[in-house]
């Protein structure tokens, strides 16, 4: 609770909640899956859903328990993860596909936006085998062409990210131990792939 004021005329206003602490779930098969919280992690290993696989070395205290504080949990039942259902197309996710480059010139500089390879007024779909990530010079120069018409290339062929970019995108900062279980999921860079 936080106070506010000094001495008998001190008031409580209300509580401040600290920063919350993020905990990796693996599948049964040690496919990383998500990211949740510390409580949502401490619930599903305490009812017997999930077991701990890595711990901080810091106790988690409750008024008459301590557990193990849950640093990477995996679920003890295996859980069928749809493949052909993609996520929605998001700038940011868009973005870190493309490793924060234009696909045409590779310039990590500058503005970056959206391109349809396939422009929509020719009937291209906002798929994520169809928009990419270019600068503002290189879109403006395809402009409603296609890149064969203007004489560009891209780097890679657009296709759909990794599960674990997303991981990655709603973890501000990865733990070094999370490595371990994220690299053999990860897709190489278009960076490294060019």
């Amino acid at each position: 609770m936080l106070t506010v004021g000094r001495g008998s005329g001190s008031r409580l206003v209300g509580y401040i909640p600290g920063k919350v602490q993020q905990v990796l779930v693996l599948n049964a098969s040690f496919e990383p899956l998500n990211v949740c919280s510390l409580r949502r992690a401490h619930v599903l290993v305490f009812k017997g859903k999930a077991e701990v696989v890595e711990e901080l070395d810091r106790p988690l205290r409750s008024a008459t328990d301590t557990f193990q504080w849950p640093h990477v949990i995996r679920l003890v039942h295996y859980v069928r993860v749809p493949r052909m259902v993609q996520r929605k197309i998001s700038r940011r996710a868009l973005f870190a596909r493309d490793n924060w480059r234009c696909v045409y010139c590779g310039t990590a500089g500058g503005r970056l936006t959206l391109d349809h390879v396939i422009p929509r007024s020719k009937g291209g779909d906002s798929t994520w085998e169809n928009v990419v990530t270019s600068c503002a010079p290189c879109n403006l120069r395809k402009g409603n062409r296609l890149p064969h018409e203007v004489h560009m290339e891209l780097s890679a062929r657009p296709r759909p990210p990794a599960p674990v970019l997303f991981i990655r995108l709603a973890t501000p900062k990865i733990p070094q131990r999370w490595e371990q279980y994220l690299a053999p999921y990860a897709t190489p860079t278009r960076a490294a792939a060019a």
